[in-house]
């Protein structure tokens, strides 16, 4: 498609019509990885989503709206606006030099404009994307990584603001610290680059959620929220992530200083309940990926663990993933509408 067949295809398509609406603070959705092991058609989450009347349901990834064809996407638009829900899209990495790039796809720049289109037609003003995972920070390379994502998204900045578009980049699985998101979001250009805030993946990379927060509120676009437990362990620090509300990151401020600081963004629930994860920052060797990290941020996270408690692990067996993913993200979803009461 060439870019005056896109820009006619943009003109053409009908705005969203906004039902449930919330007040301007907050706008309480779903992101649909917390409902990953359902198997359901787009059709199906949008239905379940509805019966949890929130307002948005964030696609975060491809498989989850069935895919890209044009008629598809129509029909899904049409049935998110029948029932006045505001969609969100998003795709994985956009860095051709991290390990979770799937180059089999095209280039960077061709996927990020195949999600452009599909934006477009389905209504979504965001297309979320990530540069990559934790494993990116080995040998010290996240910088290379960071430079390699912005050259992408330079290469893509008229095509995306020419559809009206914004891309968010989301702290992602361990991969960035917040000062470095920041440096990506500024070195792409803020005015058509903003962030996907997750809660949960700031303690991957050693940060307090307050912070990240704090860092990167100015640039926030979207965001996914779950919970977390942090504690000391012999090795270092331990971290599971938990239902809303059974955590110690003191995530009732958090999602509190959320509705302030980002008003009128989606506020999207990530359910994702896991054993714990340990980081060994006391082994030799650790500090190699982390080795810009200024120590007050690092004190930060420590005073998060000193005071946490161990978090048992969670049931494996996959025959109860499904209804445990729904139980998880209900009882979520109930606990944050109360933190946010009287404002959803």
């Amino acid at each position: 498609m060439d870019r005056r067949a896109f820009l006619a295809l943009a003109a053409a398509l009908p705005g969203m019509r906004m039902a449930h609406a919330a007040p301007a603070s907050v706008k309480l959705g779903i992101d649909l990885f917390s409902l990953r092991s359902q198997g359901w058609t787009p059709f199906q989450y949008l239905d379940y989503c509805a019966a949890q009347k929130v307002q948005v349901v964030h696609f975060s990834e491809v498989r989850f709206i069935g895919g890209l064809e044009l008629e598809n996407l129509r029909k899904v638009r049409r049935y998110a606006e029948e029932r006045g829900i505001e969609v969100e899209i998003g795709m994985k990495s956009i860095c051709p030099s991290s390990a979770m790039f799937d180059a089999k796809e095209g280039s960077a720049e061709e996927q990020l404009g195949r999600m452009t289109v599909a934006a477009v037609t389905v209504g979504s003003k965001i297309v979320r994307a990530v540069l990559g995972s934790s494993d990116d920070r080995k040998g010290g390379l996240i910088g290379k990584h960071i430079e390699d994502t912005i050259a992408v998204l330079r290469k893509v900045r008229s095509r995306v603001m020419d559809a009206g578009l914004k891309i968010a980049i989301e702290n992602h699985a361990g991969d960035m610290q917040a000062r470095e998101l920041k440096t990506l979001v500024e070195g792409a250009g803020k005015d058509f680059v903003g962030v996907c805030l997750d809660s949960g993946n700031p303690l991957w990379t050693l940060e307090d959620p307050h912070l990240t927060l704090e860092t990167l509120s100015p640039y926030v676009l979207t965001s996914h929220v779950r919970d977390s437990a942090v504690w000391i362990t012999p090795e270092g620090a331990a971290v599971a992530w938990v239902r809303m509300g059974e955590g110690n990151v003191e995530i009732d401020r958090y999602v509190r200083d959320y509705a302030r600081l980002c008003p009128g963004r989606a506020l999207s629930m990530e359910t994702i309940v896991t054993g714990p994860r340990v980081f060994a920052f006391r082994k030799a060797g650790f500090w190699d990926n982390y080795r810009a990290t200024p120590a007050w941020e690092f004190q930060r996270f420590l005073q998060l663990a000193e005071v946490g408690t161990p978090h048992g692990a969670v049931p494996g067996d996959k025959a109860g993933a499904a209804t445990r993913e729904r139980k998880d993200l209900e009882a979520s979803l109930a606990y944050t509408r109360q933190v946010l009461s009287p404002a959803v």
